[in-house]
């Protein structure tokens, strides 16, 4: 039997496709759990990353690990010290504010475009997202809860179809994913923005593009004093 060139090259690019596929979806994994880990308090700021014990509670060598934590330093959650090993990056509280205010601009011209440019269908997606952060609210599941929240203001300021708008908005919330996560431990707070959602999807529902900007700009701005009452530093927005 006469194997061609292209038969085994084809054989073997499937076995490469799948053992990429494989080590995409552990480095996926370990990054979400090492990122809950910070986020949730479990390794809290200035904490060394003890990285043989991370190894073990997960089953992995150094190397996916290593990789994982290249990842956290690019979303600002971790601090890599050469020759020193790597640790949780503290919270500037300054730098946490001036991030807010940035963010508050960014969803304010979303909030512009999106109710031009965003159809019934997808209004009706929001809603089922927040529908979803009700029950989450309800159950006290306050991980879920942050994670359909992320979802929620990402993807309308996507739906606004802005590439760029989408792009500088993403690189801000990352940076403030681990006090944007502390603001929820307010149990206040928390139902205040709930209530807050409620009032962005009104807006959203009569594309009144002026009342939503105003809207997200308001709910960042009462998230951000939160935030800031939380790590210290105070705020000083009017």
């Amino acid at each position: 039997m006469v194997v061609t060139n292209a038969g085994v090259l084809g054989r073997a690019a499937e076995k490469q496709a799948a053992a990429k596929i494989k080590r995409a979806t552990l480095h996926d994994e370990v990054v979400s759990r090492l990122r809950s880990m910070v986020l949730e308090g479990e390794l809290p700021p200035g904490a060394k990353i003890p990285e043989q014990q991370i190894c073990a509670l997960f089953g992995i060598s150094r190397t996916p690990l290593r990789e994982a934590l290249k990842v956290l330093a690019s979303e600002g959650l971790i601090e890599l010290r050469p020759n020193r090993g790597s640790a949780v990056a503290m919270v500037d509280p300054a730098e946490t504010a001036a991030l807010f205010e940035v963010k508050g601009a960014l969803e304010e011209l979303a909030g512009r475009l999106v109710c031009a440019r965003i159809s019934d269908e997808e209004i009706a997606e929001l809603e089922a997202l927040h529908a979803r952060m009700v029950e989450q609210h309800r159950a006290e599941n306050r991980a879920a809860y942050f994670e359909s929240n992320q979802l929620f203001h990402r993807r309308l300021v996507e739906l606004s179809r802005n590439p760029v708008l989408s792009a500088t908005y993403d690189g801000f919330s990352t940076r403030i994913l681990r006090v944007r996560y502390a603001a929820n431990y307010n149990h206040d707070r928390w139902d205040e923005s709930v209530a807050e959602h409620e009032e962005i999807l009104a807006a959203l529902r009569r594309r009144d593009g002026e009342d939503l900007a105003r809207k997200l700009a308001e709910h960042n701005r009462l998230t951000g004093e939160a935030i800031m009452g939380h790590v210290g530093g105070g705020s000083d927005r009017r």
